[in-house]
């Protein structure tokens, strides 16, 4: 039997790998899905003396997007991003996710801002709390300070129309009704 324990792991190995490969990353499921934004104190990337707390998001829609400078994948998104701004429908807030604040601010500067204030999470515990795995990703919060969904990857128009649009038109009907 020992000498067939090599084989049987390269068997449940080469399963788990097989297994990994036909997930869609961007559908990571997220256990906070329905739970409240987890607890956290943390200051913006233009004002370190300013502090934010899980509270400042609630009474709207809130739109919560990682980011970080040496994200590609943010500065292919950030365009579309600046546009989603302009929209009264929902609120647009960062994490700047284990960056340097300088170079994000720098960012923000070159770049624009989209963003009513972002997040500075130069050590990630926010993002851990969130299970980030990396950037972009974005949240929906709802006006009760719910997660509603949690998206892997780029906003961009077909993800805004596939994935967001139905979510936050659902959270606008609830709001409506008073829910």
């Amino acid at each position: 039997m020992i000498r067939f324990l090599p084989l049987i792991l390269f068997v449940v190995l080469a399963i788990v790998l097989y297994r990994g490969l036909s997930l869609n990353p961007q559908e990571l499921p997220s256990a906070l899905i329905g739970k409240p934004v987890p607890a956290f104190n943390l200051s913006s990337v233009k004002d370190k003396n300013a502090q934010f707390t899980a509270a400042d998001l609630k009474g709207e829609i809130v739109l919560l997007n990682v980011w970080g400078t040496w994200c590609p994948g943010c500065r292919v998104e950030h365009p579309y991003l600046l546009d989603l701004a302009k929209s009264d429908r929902f609120t647009l807030y960062g994490v700047n996710y284990k960056d340097e604040r300088s170079i994000a601010r720098e960012w923000l500067d070159k770049l624009g801002d989209p963003y009513v204030f972002s997040l500075f999470d130069e050590m990630g515990s926010l993002g851990l709390n969130l299970g980030v795995y990396g950037a972009p990703e974005t949240f929906i919060i709802d006006h009760h300070g719910l997660i509603r969904m949690r998206y892997a990857g780029i906003v961009d128009s077909n993800s805004w129309a596939q994935k967001f649009e139905p979510v936050v038109k659902m959270i606008e009907q609830e709001i409506a009704r008073g829910e």
